[in-house]
Parts: structure tokens; sequence; C-alpha cells
């Protein structure tokens, strides 16, 4: 009994001794192996040899390296030219066609018509009558840059039937303009309508007509279906305002009344 036991614990201590040296190789080719790691990444792997050779666009010397741009709070330009103060460098014409029926009064009225484009605005001009139109162009002599638009609108103004008086205005006066509307854009009238409506316009022997235009400060004219109005933005809408009114078929007396305010109200402006 005794021998038995004593032979299982020699059989146990050799299991041991087994397991422990197993145990020891495992842990010694563990180590190796994680040196053999080390070795390969601390060897330095030398950088291929390839035969590019860099061109001049790879290649980015400075050579001078500019300096940063100051900030400035405003641009600074140069002074201009006196040639660049000019107005045109060229001469530039305007060509304004004369109705018909206004030539013949052209003919008369020529040196009124001539005179102020020369002397005031510095202007050529010459009258095509094949083309029946005006030709108006700048000279040397023209020295305002709005010149030549003035002198269309001083002919225009002629031509559409206002007074040469009453059109030198656009020259001397800068805030005067020209404004045209038909009676059928306020309403649509034909026949004996048509005509009672131009009637109330013009009133008995233009009464109407005039009382308007002296209350408005403007000048009207009545052709035909066509009404152009004359003077500034704000008479202007006076006038236009009275001869709507007149239109749409108020009776004269209830227009006078309203012109009266108005300009009872203008006068007190003007004070």
């Amino acid at each position: 009994m005794v021998v038995a036991h004593v032979e299982q614990n020699t059989s146990a201590t050799k299991n041991r001794r087994s397991m422990t040296r197993k145990k020891k190789a495992r842990t010694a080719a563990n180590t190796t192996q994680v040196d053999g790691d080390e070795e390969m990444s601390s060897e330095v792997i030398p950088p291929l040899k390839s035969n590019h050779i860099p061109e001049d666009d790879d290649l980015m010397i400075e050579i001078n390296p500019t300096p940063a741009l100051e900030a400035s709070s405003a641009p600074s330009f140069p002074a201009l030219p006196a040639s660049a103060t000019q107005s045109t460098l060229k001469s530039e014409t305007r060509r304004i066609p004369i109705p018909p029926h206004r030539m013949t009064p052209i003919k008369k009225d020529w040196i009124n018509i001539f005179s102020p484009l020369t002397e005031i605005l510095g202007l050529q001009v010459r009258m095509n009558v094949q083309r029946r139109c005006l030709e108006i162009r700048t000279s040397k002599a023209t020295t305002e840059i709005g010149a030549l638009q003035k002198g269309a609108d001083f002919v225009k103004a002629y031509a559409l039937g206002f007074d040469v008086n009453d059109a030198i205005a656009l020259l001397r006066m800068d805030d005067l303009y020209l404004d045209s509307f038909e009676i059928k854009d306020v309403k649509t009238l034909h026949g004996d309508h048509l005509s009672r409506a131009i009637g109330r316009i013009a009133g008995q022997d233009g009464k109407t007509k005039f009382t308007i235009e002296n209350t408005s400060r403007t000048r009207i004219v009545l052709a035909d279906t066509k009404i152009h109005i004359m003077g500034s933005f704000q008479n202007i809408k006076i006038a236009r305002d009275a001869i709507v009114s007149l239109i749409l078929g108020s009776p004269p007396g209830k227009v006078y009344a309203g012109l009266r305010t108005v300009s009872s109200r203008m006068k007190q402006r003007a004070l």
C-alpha cells in the first residue's frame, strides 16, 4: 500500500515538471518573436530610386518675396487729364421728324428756331426738306453735356404744336418736361361722345384750356385726340388730373372749383 502511494506522487511531480518546462518554452518563443519584430521595425527602408527629373513647374523658388500690401481706407487714383473732361470726342447727330402740318410754320419761324440752338447751346442746325426732319449736331462751340438733348426737346416741342416762345423755356430751365397722352387712354369714346369730350377740354373760345394753363402754370396743346402738356412734374400732374376729370364727364364748374383749391395751396406753399 505504501509503495503504490509513492508511485502516484512521483508521477504527479513528473507531470508538473513537464508542464512548467512547456510554459518556459512558450514564453521564450514569444520573447524571441517580439524581438524580431522590433528589429524589423527599427530597420530603415531606403527610398526607391527613380529616373524622374523635376521640371520648371515643379520647382517653386521665391527669389524676391513681395511684402504684404498695406490695407488703405480709400483707393488713390491720379488726376484726370484735361482732355478727359470733354463731353464728346466726336460730334453727335440727332434727327427730329417734323409733321407735314408743321412744315409751313417752321419755315416762317426758322430764325426764331435757329438762333437759340446756335447761340445758347452752340449746336449746328440744318433742315432736311427731303426727309422732312430737322438735324442738329454738336460742334466745338458746344460746352454743355446735355445740349443735344435739350435741343432735341426744343424742336420736338415745336413740332408737337407749342409756340416758339414757350418752347424756348425748355432750353433755359432744367425742370420742364413734356407729357403726351390720348383721350382713349383715359376712356374709350367714339363719335359724338369723343367730340363732346374734346369740347369740354377746350371750352367756349378756349376758356377752359386757358384756365387750366394759368392755374397749373403749364402749356397745353389739343391735337385732335392727342393732348400734350409742358411744365414741371408737379404742374403737369395738376393739369392732367383736371383734363382727365373733364374727359370722364365732370362739369367744368366742378373742375374750376378743384383748380381754385389747388391754386390757393400752391400760393400758400410759395409763401
